[in-house]
């Protein structure tokens, strides 16, 4: 059977000057590249002011950690969660290729048959949520089958 290494520590960003990773390496060239061009287009007061902001805002992009992650996913996630809907609501056949009916809202109640009025007792309450959470393991008491025929209910 062959060996084969496994790789370690696959969470960690590969380093290339010192402890500077390749991505924070790529945000500070840009960064540079944006106060070189402050520096061509403001004079010398304003540059030392759009390249402190800059520098800040490039440096918290590079280096910055919330929750162990790197700052520019929590900005991302910030974007995302603003622009995304904030009313949650749940349609059962999302999804689902289905005929659907039309209802007649008005004649809806003329047309349904008056339910059925049961009541049960509360030891039969709890038998049958007995059942239920054991998934139907437990079947109940042992009834005569002339009994259980005639319980049957229909919903």
């Amino acid at each position: 059977m062959q060996q084969f290494t496994v790789p370690q520590f696959i969470d960690e960003e590969d380093k290339i000057l010192g402890p500077v990773t390749t991505r924070q390496f790529i945000i500070l060239l840009v960064a540079a590249g944006f106060m070189f061009v402050e520096y061509k287009i403001f004079d010398f007061s304003l540059f030392l002011v759009s390249a402190l902001i800059t520098a800040g805002a490039f440096m918290a992009l590079a280096f910055m950690k919330i929750n162990g992650r790197p700052f520019h996913f929590f900005l991302l996630n910030l974007i995302q969660s603003l622009f995304s809907p904030k009313l949650r609501v749940w349609n059962k056949n999302f999804g689902k290729v289905e005929n659907i009916i039309e209802f007649d809202y008005k004649n809806i109640i003329k047309t349904q048959p008056p339910a059925a009025k049961v009541r049960f007792s509360s030891s039969r309450l709890a038998e049958l949520s007995l059942i239920v959470d054991t998934f139907g393991a437990y079947r109940g008491e042992a009834q005569e089958p002339e009994e259980l025929a005639n319980n049957k209910i229909e919903l």
